[in-house]
């Protein structure tokens, strides 16, 4: 980013931007920033719509810029998870609102989010749409 007096210049091609704006890219931060850790198995679970290849490019994208860090541990079956770096955890501050707002907005038109997500929509407003079986859980 370039910056003089009047304006703010990103690079929309190459930067970070070209990254976060991918389909699933903000939804990963979010669930990692609101659980900590999370197997690769874990995210198909709670982005049930997310296709495995899709996943995996995604995180592999947010690894290489440093926003997600990947760990392997020596097990068997072998044992891999995701969680939010330093830098991550300062985006997933910023997405909060986003995300806040736009759940707060979906609430708002209850029809329309259950009928998109194919989930019932949650009791609380400040809440995601999500199954029945994770209203009782933060997101």
């Amino acid at each position: 980013m370039c910056a003089d007096k009047d304006h703010v210049y990103l690079c929309a091609t190459g930067g970070i931007l070209s990254i976060i704006s991918k389909k699933w890219a903000l939804l990963i931060i979010y669930k990692l920033g609101t659980r900590g850790r999370l197997r690769f198995s874990e995210f198909s679970t709670e982005l049930d719509s997310i296709n495995p290849q899709a996943l995996s490019e995604t995180l592999k994208d947010l690894v290489h810029e440093g926003l997600v860090e990947r760990e392997s541990f020596s097990e068997i079956p072998p044992r891999v998870e995701y969680f939010l770096t330093t830098e991550g955890l300062t985006l997933w501050e910023s997405i909060k609102p986003l995300i806040e707002w736009a759940a707060e907005r979906d609430y708002r038109d209850k029809d329309r989010c259950e009928k998109k997500c194919r989930k019932q929509i949650c009791q609380s407003k400040e809440k995601i749409c999500m199954r029945k079986d994770d209203m009782s859980r933060n997101l």
